[in-house]
């Protein structure tokens, strides 16, 4: 008897310190990177490039996985059900986490998530088709109230751009058929298939600008985009607007202590690398961000914070 409790005492040991050579060597087996657009969106190009990058660096394969729908509320409501052990990370704008949960009643909380680090922030803008009788958004809706007997169809993103679009169109007398996008690519197929009068976008509208089958009619962020320094931004077109889309890697709330260690180490050499960062600035004409934990969840909860104020004063 005595024996055998000495081997099953053994056994108990041995699984233990395999157990735990097993977590101190995070990653063992391949990590999925969740992101909220459809492939070939400007999210999706910035989500598979940096899988690529980090599974060199963590030394085990990195999947993508394309979860789309109402602008990361659907691939957040996923990301808040997985499991906390470091292999399934979202690759998402904040306002899923930040905005949403003001104007809808989600399936999970802000404080659901741990924010690992900011990546990039999103150009972005409202667009049109090249051969409409309109350079700006104030003047496509003069547009809609001289030619078009006061109605407009838009493409919207997410709750945030939905939102605003639906406040300008209002102080300018114009009434809004809207409609939900998957992404970038469905929002230029609805422009250029004339199935909308405007569309909002990440920065995905700038190799649509310079062939020619689009126009921006309006920045979203609070600065012209430089690509295309002409085009005045909402805030300059008189509208008390501003619209951005900061991208983020975020995990479940209690993510694994030596895989988030591992995660932030891999994003820190990533965030110090000339490379990457031309990848993101140059290739996919992102702007440049603070990376890090630190950085990430106060951003967070200050967009929250944010975002909550507005709410109260709809």
């Amino acid at each position: 008897m005595m024996r055998k409790l000495l081997k099953l005492g053994l056994g108990i040991m041995m699984a233990a310190m395999v157990s735990s050579t097993y977590a101190g060597d995070y990653p063992t087996r391949p990590i999925t990177f969740m992101t909220m657009t459809q492939p070939g969106a400007q999210i999706d190009r910035l989500t598979r490039g940096l899988a690529q990058r980090m599974s060199k660096i963590l030394g085990q394969p990195i999947n993508v996985k394309n979860v789309t729908g109402s602008h990361g509320t659907v691939m957040a409501t996923s990301l808040s059900r997985a499991k906390a052990d470091g292999y399934t990370i979202g690759v998402t704008s904040l306002t899923a986490y930040t905005y949403a949960p003001h104007h809808a009643k989600m399936q999970y909380k802000p404080e659901d998530f741990d924010y690992l680090t900011l990546v990039a922030l999103n150009s972005s803008g409202f667009i049109a088709k090249s051969d409409k009788p309109y350079s700006t958004l104030k003047e496509a809706f003069a547009w809609a109230k001289e030619k078009n007997g006061g109605k407009m169809r838009a493409m919207f993103h997410g709750a945030d751009d939905k939102d605003a679009i639906v406040r300008m169109a209002k102080k300018e007398g114009v009434e809004l058929a809207l409609l939900p996008s998957k992404g970038g690519p469905s929002v230029i197929q609805a422009v250029t298939g004339d199935h909308v009068d405007v569309g909002y976008v990440g920065a995905i509208l700038y190799k649509h600008v310079e062939a020619g089958t689009i126009k921006l009619i309006a920045a979203a962020l609070g600065n012209r985009l430089p690509p295309i320094p002409d085009v005045p931004t909402l805030k300059e077109q008189g509208y008390d607007e501003q619209i951005e889309m900061i991208v983020a890697l975020v995990a479940p709330k209690g993510i694994d202590a030596k895989a988030k260690a591992k995660l932030l180490a891999a994003a820190n050499k990533l965030s110090n690398d000339k490379e990457t960062q031309t990848f993101i600035t140059a290739n996919l004409k992102m702007r440049p961000v603070t990376w890090g934990e630190k950085t990430a969840d106060k951003t967070a909860k200050d967009l929250y914070v944010a975002f909550g104020k507005l709410a109260k004063m709809k």
